[in-house]
């Protein structure tokens, strides 16, 4: 989560960045944000690579590792804090080739990443012979959780080569050239403002899954595997809704940039019924079917049970969970730093984690498994009313733009 929040840092901040530029015509600041994204990216993931390798053990046992648990974690973590600076690079060209308006070749090279990940862990976790889905596997290198990080940073490995290669064909308007970096003339801070939010975002999360893990490993350690099957389960259904609503990111950012206010709200419209849809279609799907979804991913009847009654809590507000992605990606492509910032530590922190612990105290274990639902239900009435807010500042703006049109 820290790799993603560092990835976002600069990839989603630079992609707003890129298609305001883009909007205003102002091509040449582009080519210095990429560069400033990227290389700023690389340096921070080698510093974060040598912190995690000197502390692996404190950090692990920090964020909720049991002594049943410890080992298996300081194996994963030790190659995915090698990969470090593949996996934030990876994270942030993405959101930039999307920011310029390349959807495709930005979808190409982040599903590389998630189709080689899924080809290589069983060849790298599995030994011969063992059993995939009833298949004995005709070769393995038997690494285990190990084998499942080497994967991870071999699928970012290949990502960040494809966009290498992007850039290299020269027909993208982005800069990957060390001479464009730069801080000064504002793009340090047109970055950091939007892409903090998104950052702190990813740094509350794993914030509040220390938190969770801490408080219900005093539980059981099935309780913290349930949590994390359940996460796990929720996160497709939250992926699809949070890549539509990324995927209009760059669009809202460049028609406010242009100032095309109709086409901002249109796109906002759409995107909004679109994930509304999505939402209450795939939450329909799981609540049926819940058992076997948790099922999926682990055999523990123990777990299963646990996992179906946490994953119901987190799929109830999927209905509607879809606007707070949209309009807080939109307050990011309209260079909204404040609004983002607010509602990022509103749905991870200042809101959920407080609830955590109201809810624990009141309710046990049923509380802090309905913690979640509750916090992101407070979040989108949150999130409506601050637009509403921001809306009417834009119609006050478009109404000045065309009285001086006429004038």
């Amino acid at each position: 989560m820290l790799f993603i929040a560092v990835g976002n840092l600069f990839g989603v901040g630079g992609c707003a960045f890129i298609s305001r530029s883009l909007g205003e015509g102002k091509n040449d600041r582009v080519k210095s944000i990429s560069s400033f994204c990227i290389y700023s990216d690389i340096a921070i993931g080698l510093l974060l690579t040598v912190i995690f390798l000197a502390f692996r053990e404190p950090i692990l046992y920090l964020v909720g590792a049991s002594d049943n648990t410890i080992g298996f974690a300081v194996d994963y973590l030790k190659w995915v804090a090698i990969g470090s600076p593949f996996i934030v690079t990876a994270i942030a060209t993405g959101n930039l080739v999307r920011g310029e308006g390349a959807a495709k070749d930005s979808m190409i090279g982040m599903v590389i990443d998630q189709i080689a990940n899924i080809i290589l862990d069983p060849i790298f976790i599995l030994d011969k012979g063992d059993s995939l889905f009833g298949f004995a596997m005709p070769f393995g290198f038997d690494m285990g959780v190990a084998g499942a990080a080497i994967a991870t940073v071999l699928g970012n490995v290949l990502s960040v080569l494809y966009f290498l290669i992007y850039f290299l064909r020269g027909k993208s308007i982005l800069s990957i050239t060390p001479k464009r970096f730069t801080v000064k003339n504002g793009i340090a801070k047109g970055v950091i403002g939007v892409g903090l939010p998104a950052c702190l975002n990813n740094l509350l999360m794993s914030l509040s899954n220390i938190i969770v893990n801490t408080v219900l490993v005093s539980y059981s350690d099935n309780a913290v595997a349930a949590m994390g099957v359940a996460m796990k389960a929720n996160m497709l259904v939250t992926m699809l809704q949070l890549g539509l609503a990324q995927g209009v990111q760059p669009l809202i950012g460049y028609c406010y940039g242009a100032r095309n206010y109709k086409r901002l709200k249109n796109t906002l419209a759409f995107s909004i019924a679109c994930n509304v849809v999505i939402g209450t279609v795939m939450t329909l799907f799981y609540i049926i079917f819940r058992e076997s979804v948790i099922g999926v991913f682990i055999d523990d009847s123990e777990v299963i049970s646990l996992g179906v009654k946490m994953l119901t809590a987190l799929m109830s507000p999927g209905p509607v969970i879809g606007i707070i992605f949209v309009l807080n990606f939109a307050f990011q492509g309209m260079g909204k730093d404040a609004q983002s910032l607010i509602l990022s530590a509103g749905r991870q922190g200042l809101i959920y984690i407080p609830l955590l612990f109201i809810l624990n105290k009141l309710a046990g274990l049923n509380g802090i498994i309905w913690a979640k639902a509750v916090a992101n239900f407070c979040c989108v009435i949150m999130n409506i009313i601050m637009f509403m807010f921001v809306y009417s500042s834009i119609k006050k703006k478009s109404k000045t733009d065309l009285r001086a049109k006429r004038i």
